[in-house]
């Protein structure tokens, strides 16, 4: 699926953002970083894994999740200091990337009103 190879894309771009913060946060936001930027593929496999469009909604759900915490994160480490806005930009453009797909699948997921 095109939309868990963006979400590698920005899984791996964040292990190499998160090699640029200080050591002191090795254990701290660096690792949480990269758990939540590991989830959304890993969410997203899963979900798709499951072979029902319901639970490939609710995992989907759970991605977006993770990707929202990740987007947070990264704005965290730019707020204090830790990286800067072009260190981040890649990712925050992967995410932003990975959203718009989550929004156009879940349309084609979603069942259809009955008129």
């Amino acid at each position: 699926m095109l939309v868990w190879q963006k979400a590698m894309d920005l899984a791996e771009e964040v292990y190499r953002v998160t090699k640029k913060l200080p050591k002191e946060e090795t254990f701290a936001l660096s690792d949480q970083m990269r758990r939540s930027a590991v989830s959304v593929p890993s969410n997203i496999a899963e979900g798709q894994g499951r072979g029902s469009s319901k639970e490939f909604l609710h995992f989907l759900s759970v991605a977006k999740g993770s990707k929202a915490e990740l987007e947070t994160q990264l704005r965290l480490c730019v707020r204090v200091g830790y990286l800067s806005d072009e260190e981040v930009s890649a990712a925050m453009g992967l995410s932003g990337e990975v959203g718009k797909m989550f929004n156009a699948l879940k349309k084609t997921l979603s069942p259809s009103p009955v008129p």
